[in-house]
């Protein structure tokens, strides 16, 4: 598709799927796109979308973007997810080592440079996982931050369509999905770790916080460049 169809594909989706439940709606775009693929932080949230991509079919893609500076207890996440939900097509993508030897040489990009930092580690090999991918699910919720706060089911990302299933859940919705099916935790968590991307640039957030209040604390940034506000 061109531009102009994508743009008119992603507004036919958002109207037919603007009163549909998420497992209906990842069930009907398994159909429809074979290519579709997740892409999971293995994060704080992360159970709830595995867990629903698990109900539709434990063969659809699950791509995680292993930036070399997340935190083990993610890494051991993965692990158990995948042991739990059955998923059978986990891929893990790593920094390209020429372009870190070359811009991030001591791997200390993130305290002077971190849009740099982060399209090195994590939207460049994303480019390189999505590269035979037309369309692909994000896990962002409206409530997470003021930023994220207008987000659509559909949206169209680099000639790519991105699917926000979790787009209108609230955080209760949340709570009672993971309750419902005993959803395993990120085991950091229980120290208020409610967003966790790389070590280096995640901290636990105070009571009163937006979710992501901890991620890049003190800077401008918002957001790792997957989803906008980087180079």
């Amino acid at each position: 598709m061109n531009y102009l169809e994508l743009v008119n594909k992603v507004d036919q989706l958002n109207d037919h799927y603007k009163d549909t439940d998420s497992f209906t709606l990842l069930r009907d775009l398994a159909l429809e796109f074979p290519s579709l693929t997740l892409v999971s932080s293995f994060g704080a949230e992360s159970a709830v979308l595995l867990h629903l991509v698990s109900r539709v079919n434990i063969n659809i893609p699950v791509v995680l973007i292993d930036t070399g500076k997340l935190f083990e207890e993610t890494l051991q996440y993965k692990d158990i997810l995948k042991h739990e939900f059955g998923l059978k097509n986990i891929k893990s993508f790593k920094p390209d080592t020429s372009m870190l030897n070359a811009k991030d040489p001591h791997g200390i990009a993130h305290e002077s440079r971190p849009d740099l930092c982060c399209f090195i580690r994590k939207v460049e090999p994303l480019n390189r996982a999505l590269k035979n991918t037309n369309i692909w699910i994000s896990g962002r919720k409206k409530y997470q931050s003021a930023s994220r706060s207008n987000i659509p089911l559909f949206e169209l990302d680099d000639m790519r369509i991105k699917v926000n299933p979790l787009a209108n859940w609230s955080r209760d919705d949340m709570a009672y999905y993971i309750e419902k099916y005993k959803l395993p935790e990120h085991p950091l968590l229980k120290d208020n770790f409610l967003s966790i991307g790389c070590m280096p640039c995640t901290t636990a957030v105070g009571k009163d916080e937006d979710p992501r209040a901890g991620r890049w604390r003190g800077q401008v940034k918002t957001e790792c460049g997957i989803h906008g506000n980087t180079l």
